[in-house]
């Protein structure tokens, strides 16, 4: 899809794909900045479960921690379509239309945005796989293989945007 030109000539930034690295650079920050979302997550189920032992209980910890992450996610693209980190790196989720995005459509982008770390956690299923480096390593592996898929996109989204009708696009900083 290209872009429309503007008023005066020039493309459209809006419409614009970022490019992989800088949606990568993103997704790292993210999780950067998810670590806070996860430890105030945990203490919060830790706190109104009266959890003494970490591994007590850690299913229901993780089931928690998905649906925190689930409202994070689902808030932000849902009410202007930038999370924090998406802001820094001006990439805008948006539909395929280039309208906002729904709730409903949120939330299954993000259920869908798990496809990342799937087939890493079933090799590390099926393998028995329990050390760090074999976790840390499938899971770098399993994002840089999920991430390269976008090169096979027409206009090089990843799977699971097309899947839910969303895609990353350009969002020019406020002057």
């Amino acid at each position: 899809m290209t872009a429309e030109p503007r008023e005066h000539g020039a493309p459209d930034a809006a419409l614009l794909t970022p490019s992989l690295r800088r949606r990568l650079a993103c997704f790292l920050y993210e999780g950067v900045l998810l670590f806070g979302v996860v430890m105030i997550a945990g203490y919060l189920y830790g706190s109104l479960t009266q959890q003494r032992n970490a591994l007590a209980g850690r299913h229901g910890l993780q089931a928690f921690i998905f649906l925190a992450l689930a409202v994070y996610f689902v808030w932000f693209w849902s009410h202007g379509g930038q999370t924090v980190a998406m802001k820094t790196w001006h990439i805008r989720l948006v539909r395929a239309d280039g309208g906002p995005v729904s709730q409903g459509r949120a939330l299954c982008r993000y259920v869908l945005s798990w496809l990342w770390f799937v087939p890493a956690l079933l090799a590390l299923w099926i393998t028995g796989q329990h050390s760090l480096g074999a976790i840390f390593g499938s899971m770098i592996a399993g994002v840089i293989a999920y991430a390269l898929l976008a090169y096979l996109h027409p206009q090089r989204q990843y799977w699971h945007d097309a899947v839910c009708g969303t895609r990353l696009v350009h969002s020019a900083p406020a002057r």
